[in-house]
């Protein structure tokens, strides 16, 4: 009975172990912006695989909190960023 509980642990532990890497393994590139909207200024960062797709939830954080409504998120979000930089891990 000990060794079946042991190996249900490892095995848990394993898997884990390789969603984790495969979680985090992905984040290879983060980008912080800031977004200027209707008089309001916020900055965020994000990571992401590519630089494309941080910087675009990047910017879909920093308008969240300075845009209302979903039209005015959508205009905000396809704004140009005051700031953008970019690094890769």
């Amino acid at each position: 009975m000990k060794s079946g509980k042991l190996i249900a642990a490892l095995v848990v532990a394993a898997l884990v172990a390789f969603l984790l890497y495969s979680t985090l393994g992905a984040q290879r590139v983060q980008c912080s912006t800031c977004a200027q909207f209707n008089g309001q200024r916020n900055c965020a960062t994000a990571t992401a695989a590519t630089r494309e797709e941080a910087t675009r939830s990047a910017m879909t954080t920093a308008c969240g909190t300075i845009a209302q409504g979903m039209a005015d998120v959508i205009n905000c979000q396809n704004s140009t960023p005051m700031s953008l930089s970019c690094e890769t891990k």
